[in-house]
């Protein structure tokens, strides 16, 4: 009977942790119908917005590392509940924020505790994938995407309907639903060593920062096409702006359901082979994109890199969950920190190089960095684990 019981356990821990990341996309994506509302009611200007936007960026990378600090000391599971039992407020917060002053802060808070979510939850999906002695890493962001999708898709008619901050209360109460009913049944990581938690230090291991570097060069295109996709279209390509807005619609799409086939073909394949290919696909797609002289083409490559883009961040964090001699949060948080650096710093940067060289060429060298995941994919070994068996 222990067997069963241990596997109906981690079994009840997966779908827990997907209930996270859905709730953590939710949060996300329920923001972003209210940033009308926000500019007009703040009465400020797109740059205004814009420095408020890394604000909340600049939140989640400073809660990242805390994160995985707190995680040395109480493991994966208390320090999601933790913070998702906070960044529930955190869009009512600042739906309620009246002035820039407030606003500021408010946006802080909540990228920050949104971010360090997000640690929490890779780093215990990381554990359920040693339980269940497979992969669910690609499933559990596509759960991030169907929240997402949930939030975006719903926002707007509910901000309509009843003004932003009752979204914002609606949202908060059907995130703490969810959290109310899932928390309960995350599991339990390995215990942390007790000489992890004495002071915050960095890991002195090299290879945890090189496969940081790979989740950067896997989220930089990811970034590059949700900012400007619809812009390179219509401005280098002539598309009318309901087609052009289609380039990341497609992209999304592609992305959402290969996510969800993604843990069965890393399984067969292993880690490195998956990520390999899924590279290939990615950089062959963009740079197809780049090279296009119709929109429709463009679109299509643009989807087509979406299949590959899809399985190569929840590879990268698998892989940087599992270094050898690391609790998992550690991991964690240096290679989650340094692949959303990439969606904070890339938009100005691919901006100011798009004035110069134009999005074609940016987009080529795009599909480079893709190519260099492609050479550096050994890295990604360790995110193939052994069996370990639960508590």
């Amino acid at each position: 009977m222990e067997a069963p019981n241990t596997l109906q356990h981690a079994v009840r821990g997966r779908w827990a942790v997907a209930a996270m990341f859905f709730i953590n996309g939710f949060l996300t994506g329920s923001w972003a119908p209210q940033i009308p509302v926000f500019l007009a009611r703040l009465e400020i200007s797109k740059f205004t917005l814009g420095v408020l936007i890394l604000v909340f960026g600049l939140g989640a990378l400073t809660f990242m590392p805390l994160s995985g600090y707190l995680m040395s000391r109480h493991g994966s599971r208390a320090v999601v509940r933790g913070f998702a039992a906070v960044a529930v407020f955190g869009l009512l917060l600042v739906a309620l924020a009246p002035n820039v002053i407030l606003a500021a802060p408010a946006m802080y808070l909540f990228g920050g505790l949104v971010g360090g979510m997000d640690v929490a939850m890779n780093a215990n999906a990381v554990a359920v994938e040693r339980r269940l002695s497979k992969a669910v890493m690609s499933s559990s962001h596509g759960f991030w995407s169907l929240g997402g999708f949930a939030g975006g898709g719903l926002g707007g008619i509910a901000i309509q309907a009843f003004g932003p901050v009752a979204h914002a209360a609606l949202v908060t109460v059907v995130a703490a639903a969810l959290l109310l009913a899932a928390a309960r049944y995350l599991i339990a990581d390995d215990r942390p060593a007790s000489h992890e938690h004495h002071k915050f230090t960095l890991p002195r291991t090299p290879a945890v920062y090189l496969v940081g570097l790979l989740a950067l060069f896997s989220m930089i295109p990811e970034g590059a096409i949700l900012d400007w996709s619809a812009l390179y279209l219509k401005q280098e390509l002539g598309a009318e702006l309901a087609t052009a807005g289609l380039a990341f619609a497609f992209f999304s799409g592609a992305m959402s359901v290969m996510r969800f086939a993604g843990d069965s073909v890393r399984n067969r394949f292993g880690a490195v082979t998956t990520l390999r290919v899924s590279s290939l696909i990615a950089a062959a797609g963009i740079l197809v994109a780049a090279l296009s002289p119709w929109a429709w083409l463009a679109i299509a490559a643009f989807a087509f890199s979406g299949l590959g883009i899809a399985n190569m961040v929840p590879i990268a964090f698998s892989a940087g969950g599992n270094q050898p001699g690391m609790a998992a949060g550690t991991g964690m948080s240096v290679v989650t920190t340094m692949g959303y650096s990439g969606i904070l710093v890339a938009p100005s940067a691919i901006g100011f190089a798009a004035e110069h060289v134009g999005f074609s060429s940016v987009f080529m060298a795009l599909a480079g960095f893709l190519l260099v995941v492609c050479v550096m994919a050994d890295l990604a070994r360790h995110a193939d684990f052994a069996p370990q068996p639960a508590e």
